[in-house]
């Protein structure tokens, strides 16, 4: 059994502050605080006998092969941020300025963000209904109208959503009629299955995160995967400066410093081998938050298509505020005065300021889930009466 929390790592947790318009009388529950698995001492006292602190040596190594197996995918390098996964990701696929890069619309900005400072043109597509992730036939459509104008993309993103994989199958077959790489943006969605593998596998590339809020963290840190050891050679090598094999410092190119330190190797090892059971919590939470809350009118739940097992990082459900009798908004700011963290789900892309120019493709189906979204604590150290605490605050609400 995973030890307790302290106030002080909640209060830790890699999560945005919210505000209270009152002072609730119970401990804040928050979106996904980190959960400690039980052996993170353990792994760091003997990592930091052996003496290997910086990005290298046998911890690092065994975190690397140990995700290799979660992910189903051989090669793996750890690095020091999600972000800088998705990064080095498109170095590798060699976006470069003025090259188009297409993702979905409902996705946290990471996703496009290193490849617009990469001096690309993002490009935001809409999402399935039925799964709240990137649209494959939209992106077929789109695709065989890039190649009239003659302008494909460099490379397809799709982003796994709070756990929910992307249809990697339905993407990777869309592209691969064009020659389109693609890169998996699977940073929440590790231990969620589509078409019975793991997330983001089928990709040429997968990025992963495990910030202090992932279902797996190491604190901070990252990771990319890949079938091509040629890749995730390359990788490693500009995450530590490019350097070159040499007995002086020699580079033919510049890199970057993104290695993950074994320190945050051994808390990753730690927590991988409890990702099943995180996945299983996690997925009783979500279920929980339906039967309690599902039956009421004007609210309903992500859904799951028949390919795919989400890992329901995150509990997300919609709002209809004429048949519940309050909004989004009037739900969040009432569990914030009872101390309960929740949060929109995603602001479009193509709605952001950063991007009014970028350009689109649909959108309006990831506008309707931002206006009627929102997220739930979900974290796996939950308890079932923290749980009930944060559904009688929603049933309190209603008003139909």
């Amino acid at each position: 059994m995973a030890p307790k929390q302290s106030a002080a790592a909640l209060q830790s947790a890699s999560v945005l502050p919210f505000r209270r318009e009152a002072q609730p009388s119970q401990p804040p529950l928050y979106l996904s605080p980190p959960h400690l698995a039980g052996r993170e001492l353990e792994l760091l006292q003997e990592t930091l006998e052996s003496g290997w602190l910086a990005p290298a040596g046998p911890t690092l190594a065994r975190f690397e092969a140990a995700l290799g197996k979660v992910v189903d995918l051989p090669h793996a390098v750890a690095l020091s941020s999600g972000t800088a996964s998705l990064h080095l990701g498109y170095r590798l696929l060699g976006v470069e300025p003025g090259d188009e890069v297409w993702t979905t619309t409902l996705t946290f900005v990471a996703t496009i963000a290193p490849a617009a400072q990469m001096g690309a043109t993002p490009r935001f597509l809409d999402v399935d209904p039925a799964s709240w992730t990137l649209d494959p036939q939209l992106l077929r459509d789109e695709l065989a109208a890039a190649a009239r104008r003659g302008r494909l993309p460099r490379v397809v993103v799709p982003a796994d959503l709070y756990g929910q994989p992307s249809d990697i199958a339905a993407i990777v077959a869309a592209c691969a009629a064009w020659g389109v790489p693609v890169l998996s943006d699977s940073a929440c969605a590790l231990g969620g299955l589509q078409h019975g593998k793991p997330a983001g596998h089928g990709a040429d590339l997968v990025a992963v995160s495990f910030n202090g809020n992932k279902i797996v963290t190491a604190s901070s840190g990252g990771a990319l995967l890949s079938a091509d050891p040629a890749m995730i050679a390359r990788a490693r090598q500009l995450a530590t400066q490019a350097k070159e094999e040499a007995a002086h410092y020699q580079h033919e190119t510049t890199g970057f410093n993104y290695a993950m330190s074994s320190i945050l190797a051994a808390v990753g090892l730690a927590q991988l081998p409890a990702l099943e059971e995180r996945v299983a919590t996690r997925r009783a939470i979500f279920g929980r938050y339906v039967d309690a809350l599902g039956e009421l009118p004007g609210l309903s739940f992500m859904p799951e298509p028949g390919w795919a097992r989400s890992s329901r990082w995150l509990s997300a459900m919609l709002i209809d505020p004429r048949r519940f009798g309050a909004d989004r908004e009037t739900v969040r700011l009432a569990l914030a005065a009872e101390g309960i963290e929740s949060r929109p789900v995603w602001k479009p892309l193509h709605l952001q300021p950063a991007f009014r120019q970028a350009p689109q493709a649909g959108g309006a189906i990831a506008a309707g889930l931002f206006e009627r979204g929102l997220c739930l604590p979900s974290g796996s150290g939950m308890s079932v009466p923290q749980q009930f605490r944060v559904i009688s605050a929603i049933r309190a609400l209603y008003r139909g």
